[in-house]
C-alpha cells in the first residue's frame, strides 16, 4: 500500500524535488481511504513545478486527498507559511478554513486564495465565518456566561489566535476605559501587525442586539480617538455572537463602518455544507 502512494505522489510531484518525511510516516488522507488516490488528483497536480518543497511527506499525502485543485492549492500554501504540523493542517481542513475564508469573498477572491493564499491587506481579509472553537471544549447544550466563554477563550488563546488567523497578537482581557467618570471594558483587545491597527472583540452568548453593535461603535470610536497613533489604521470591532440577525446589522451600522458581527460555534462544521454555501454564492470557480 505504501508503494502505492508514493507512485502517485512521485507522478503529482516529481519536477519539484525531493519531499522531506516526518516522524510519523502514516498517510491518511482527508477524503479518502489510504491507497485510494484517484487518478484525476494526480493528473490536475502535475506540472506544478513553480513552487518548492517545503512540507512534510504526510503533509503531501495528506493534500493529495483533497479533490478540488483551487482548495488543495491554498492549504499547501497556508501550511508552509504558518508552519502548520500535520495535525494543525487537517484540523483547518476539518473546520473547513478554505470555505469560511471563500463565502467573504468574490470570484476573484476566491481564485487568489488558491493562488496565494490568505493575504491580509485590508480589514475585509480577516473576517471568516463561523469561527469554529471547538477546542474550547463548551458543550452546546452546557449553560455557560459569557465570562466562561471568555475564560476557555483566555486558557486557550494560543488556540484563539490560530483560529483568528495571520497577524494577531494578544493584547488585554477586559481593557478598561473612562471618560465623564464611566468605566467601560471590553472583553478582548488584540492587535494586528499586518493590518497596523487594533481588533476589539466583545462576545455575546446570545442573539445579537443593536445594542451590542452601538456599544462597540462607541469602543472602536474610544480607540481611535484615544488610543491609536496617527501611524497606526483603524480600529476594527468584532461582536462575535451565537446568533446574529444580517438585516439588523445592516439597517444600524453605516456602510462604511469598521465594525462587524461574526458568529461563532462550537463543534467542527459540516464541510459539505459549506461547501454547498461556497457553491451557491459564488457559483464554480476554476481556472
Amino acid at each position: 500500500m505504501r508503494r502505492y502512494i508514493c507512485r502517485y505522489v512521485y507522478l503529482a510531484y516529481r519536477e519539484r524535488g525531493p519531499i522531506v518525511q516526518t516522524v510519523s510516516g502514516r498517510l491518511p488522507s482527508p477524503s479518502h481511504q489510504a491507497g485510494t488516490v484517484p487518478f484525476q488528483i494526480v493528473q490536475t497536480l502535475s506540472g506544478q513545478s513553480d513552487r518548492a518543497f517545503s512540507l512534510s511527506w504526510s503533509h503531501y499525502v495528506f493534500l493529495l486527498g483533497i479533490k478540488k485543485v483551487e482548495e488543495r492549492s491554498f492549504y499547501e500554501i497556508e501550511a508552509a507559511s504558518e508552519n502548520w504540523t500535520l495535525r494543525e493542517l487537517k484540523r483547518q481542513f476539518q473546520s473547513g478554513l478554505y470555505e469560511r475564508l471563500a463565502l467573504s469573498r468574490d470570484q476573484d477572491g476566491i481564485r487568489r486564495l488558491a493562488k496565494q493564499g490568505q493575504i491580509v491587506g485590508q480589514p475585509q481579509d480577516l473576517l471568516k465565518e463561523p469561527l469554529v472553537l471547538e477546542f474550547l471544549g463548551l458543550s452546546e447544550q452546557a449553560r455557560f456566561s459569557e465570562s466562561d466563554l471568555e475564560t476557555a477563550i483566555i486558557n486557550r488563546i494560543e488556540h484563539f489566535l490560530l483560529e483568528l488567523g495571520k497577524g494577531f497578537l494578544f493584547e488585554a482581557r477586559q481593557k478598561r476605559f473612562t471618560f465623564d467618570d464611566d468605566h467601560f471594558f471590553v472583553d478582548l483587545v488584540f492587535y494586528n501587525r499586518l493590518l497596523r491597527c487594533y481588533v476589539l472583540i466583545d462576545l455575546k452568548i446570545g442573539k445579537l442586539t443593536h445594542q451590542d453593535l452601538g456599544q462597540m461603535q462607541m469602543y472602536v470610536n474610544y480607540f481611535d480617538r484615544h488610543v491609536k497613533t496617527a501611524a497606526e489604521s483603524p480600529t476594527i470591532g468584532i461582536v462575535l455572537c451565537k446568533k446574529k440577525h444580517a438585516a439588523l446589522v445592516e439597517i444600524t451600522l453605516p456602510k462604511d463602518a469598521n465594525i462587524h458581527a461574526k458568529e461563532y460555534q462550537l463543534y467542527l462544521p459540516s464541510k459539505e455544507e459549506l461547501q454547498q454555501k461556497l457553491a451557491e454564492w459564488a457559483g464554480p470557480v476554476s481556472d
